[in-house]
């Protein structure tokens, strides 16, 4: 079985992740997010490229239907209900509602794999399920988002914690992985050491690792602390989104 990671969506082309299962990774923010929205009830979450193709979308609901989602510089868009902040998805928000949702990094890597022969979200929050719904995969491909072109540290480990929990799950021979694999692998398995002897959980040490990354540390400077804590924990979710070729919309099948 192939495991792949890829930093930035522009490290691999659309081809090479033709009828692979691409799993898209945008820790910061859009990948918990979309996890924590099916996760309160959401009856799907539309990716969209762009703020006026949202609004376009939108002519195509009632409003009551759908709620509007999304970021540019990590604030909520002006007249949009939601930011990207997974708090503000709860159930009394979102519940058999559709999310038209836009991001400046994770809508973009979603598009990029529309080749995939499947397309799903990976995240902390999801690690566990997701891996138990892919791990037989023969060829895994987690594709990084990044921040406006930049490989992001928090994506990588992310990334990395992904491929030890899907390493762990069987004998590590029946994986082929890249080079990048190998060092998002080896990123994850470096702060699970430094948080056992500092006597952290996994969750508390990423939480601290992600004050430091370029996301982060975008985060923290327009208010959103709280939101690297949220985006950290691991495991809490049984959600696993998958893209809908036909809608194009992420549900839970």
């Amino acid at each position: 079985m192939n495991l792949a990671v890829h930093y930035l969506p522009q490290f691999v082309s659309e081809s090479e992740l033709a009828g692979s299962v691409v799993v898209v990774v945008d820790l910061l923010r859009a990948s918990t997010t979309i996890c924590q929205a099916l996760a309160s009830g959401a009856q799907g979450v539309v990716p969209c490229l762009e703020v006026d193709e949202t609004w376009t979308r939108a002519k195509q609901f009632s409003r009551e239907e759908i709620l509007l989602g999304g970021e540019r510089g990590g604030k909520r868009i002006e007249g949009f209900d939601l930011g990207n902040s997974p708090a503000d998805y709860t159930a009394d928000q979102v519940f058999g509602r559709t999310v038209l949702f836009t991001t400046t990094n994770g809508t973009k890597a979603l598009a990029h794999a529309r080749l995939a022969s499947r397309v799903l979200i990976g995240a902390a929050v999801n690690r566990a399920a997701l891996a138990a719904a892919i791990a037989t995969s023969s060829k895994i491909d987690i594709l990084c988002a990044g921040t406006n072109g930049q490989v992001t540290r928090e994506d990588v480990l992310a990334a990395g914690a992904i491929c030890d929990q899907l390493v762990s799950q069987g004998s590590p021979d029946s994986w082929q992985t890249n080079e990048w694999a190998e060092s998002a692998l080896g990123e994850w398995q470096e702060l699970l050491t430094l948080a056992q002897s500092e006597g952290r959980t996994a969750s508390e040490q990423l939480a601290l690792e992600l004050c430091v990354t370029p996301g982060g540390m975008n985060l923290l400077a327009i208010g959103y602390d709280a939101d690297l804590v949220l985006c950290a924990q691991l495991d809490t979710l049984e959600v696993v989104p998958e893209l809908d070729p036909v809608s194009g919309k992420l549900w839970l099948p």
